[in-house]
């Protein structure tokens, strides 16, 4: 399948450049995606970051270079972008549980990451309720936070937010501004190739706001909007059946679009909740 061989096509680039400062924009390219939604798709398929996934194969690789090399170790740690002895000791420590001082005298265990190979796999059926609509712009108010490019950097930033404007008067606040579809409480990642990334708490409006919040106009797209219900962790794993289930043999790829989660009702442990994600039709 042609998205297959976009996420090999970009794991050989990544093979091609371990030694240099690796462009997840160009990585992304390659991928016929953005920046965002290729992070995403990798961690879900891969079961580990692209940072993370990048980081093992270096180290495996500087590894080989300990044992089979005359470098000195800050060469071999300057050639996989640790500009410190320090940061490459961290980071190889990290994988392989030693230092590289005692890797290179050899005689004691290491570790080896292999290049991912993505293939085609056949699971299950199983059920996804979900719909396409096409949506003009609309308007969301809330509170924001710059997100990082590399996005498990995120997993503290976001839920700080949400734990904050729970306690803070943020969420019935936002509440009361709501007027407009989607009618929810929303969790909304603005993470395009043009702007900064950020991540709102937010709900559709049109009424005027005070200079605590921020507005945001979603531009008009074309959704695919799956629906599901129980905790709020359970979101997450919709939102992986999504990539690795539906989004492959959907005739759809991602829109040039925020994506949201939708939270219909509020109690975390009962919830019911949308997911929209931006889609087009594949050319």
């Amino acid at each position: 399948m042609e998205w297959i061989e976009r996420l090999n096509s970009a794991i050989k680039y990544i093979e091609m450049h371990l030694t240099d400062e690796i462009d997840y924009e160009q990585v992304a390219k390659v991928a016929c995606c953005s920046t965002y939604h290729f992070q995403r798709m990798f961690s879900y398929m891969a079961d580990v970051s692209l940072s993370e996934y990048i980081r093992r194969r270096r180290m495996t690789m500087a590894a080989v270079d300990l044992l089979n090399s005359e470098e000195k170790i800050i060469d071999i740690g300057l050639k996989y972008g640790y500009d410190s002895p320090t940061a490459f000791n961290r980071a190889f420590q990290s994988v392989h549980g030693i230092a590289p001082s005692r890797a290179k005298s050899g005689g004691v265990s290491l570790k080896s990451y292999s290049p991912i190979s993505f293939k085609i796999m056949i699971k299950g059926a199983t059920e996804m309720d979900y719909r396409i609509e096409k949506k003009d712009a609309f308007r969301i108010v809330g509170i924001a936070k710059p997100l990082h490019k590399e996005i498990e950097k995120n997993f503290e930033i976001v839920p700080q937010m949400w734990g904050s404007a729970s306690v803070d008067g943020t969420i019935p606040k936002l509440t009361n501004l709501m007027n407009s579809e989607p009618m929810g409480l929303l969790g909304v990642s603005v993470c395009d190739e043009v702007e900064n990334w950020r991540y709102f708490i937010a709900v559709a409006s049109t009424q005027p706001i005070d200079q605590a919040l921020e507005e945001y106009m979603v531009p008009s797209s074309t959704w695919a909007i799956f629906s599901g219900e129980g905790t709020n962790h359970s979101i997450q794993a919709l939102e992986k059946k999504i990539v690795l289930e539906w989004l492959p043999t959907s005739g759809y790829e991602y829109g040039n679009a925020p994506d949201f989660e939708v939270y219909l009702s509020a109690d975390p442990q009962n919830a019911k909740y949308e997911v929209w994600i931006p889609v087009v039709k594949k050319g």
